[in-house]
């Protein structure tokens, strides 16, 4: 009987020839350092970063839009320190405020853009730490402080005052809130002037020496009483 021998090359052979090569049929996937796997992922991750990007700098602009919108017919803007404060009372706070008094949360940056170049821009002080922006719509500013006064007191947040104001184009800081607090309403300065035309003439002198606004204010009144008068 004949005996035949297999016989498999040495991977040490000269041979060019390997039949039964393990390297060439057991590549290891993850030897090189190119793996088509990660290649694929960059792509997708720099959209996803873009995407991101774009969102954001279009709620940005939104916010800046929205702050510009508030800033029309505002007689004040005020910024109030928010650090501490939870969703719940915001939205507490928020059912509190006249309908003319708008509260809005936005960065320092973002309202500093909005308000630059204009008599706004005096808020500049206050634009450090966290703020959140109290606009008023209306004549009435101590109706308009007076719901956060309350809010600050019953939630004991001491902490959390008014940053600072501007009211006709000038700066008043968390030490001068009272006098924008105190300022007389618009059914006082009509009570005053209809006493004043009724009095001495030294009452009316003291009238037209109050500051503009009150004067203006004084006028109005007067012109739409007369006017009420000649129409009876």
């Amino acid at each position: 009987m004949e005996a035949t021998i297999l016989t498999i090359a040495s991977p040490s052979s000269s041979s060019s020839s390997h039949p039964l090569s393990l390297k060439s049929h057991f590549r290891n996937p993850f030897a090189t350092a190119t793996h088509p796997l990660k290649l694929a992922l960059r792509p997708s991750t720099t959209r996803t970063l873009t995407i991101r990007s774009a969102i954001s700098r279009t709620r940005k602009e939104e916010t800046v839009e929205t702050v510009k919108q508030q800033l029309q017919d505002c007689y004040l803007l005020a910024g109030i320190r928010y650090k501490g404060l939870t969703v719940k009372q915001f939205q507490d706070l928020r059912t509190q405020l006249p309908d003319t008094t708008k509260l809005l949360v936005a960065k320092n940056t973002l309202v500093l853009k909005a308000i630059e170049g204009t008599p706004w821009e005096a808020l500049k002080p206050c634009m450090t730490g966290m703020n959140a922006w109290l606009f008023v719509h209306s004549e009435e500013i101590p109706a308009a402080l007076k719901p956060y006064r309350t809010f600050q007191k019953e939630q004991k947040l001491e902490g959390n005052d008014f940053a600072g104001a501007v009211f006709e184009g000038k700066f008043y800081g968390p030490d001068d809130f009272k006098s924008l607090e105190n300022l007389p309403s618009r059914a006082e300065v009509y009570a005053k002037l209809l006493g004043s035309l009724k009095g001495p003439a030294s009452a009316v002198v003291g009238t037209l020496q109050a500051p503009a606004r009150n004067l203006v204010m004084v006028l109005q009144a007067y012109v739409k009483k007369l006017e009420e008068e000649g129409g009876q």
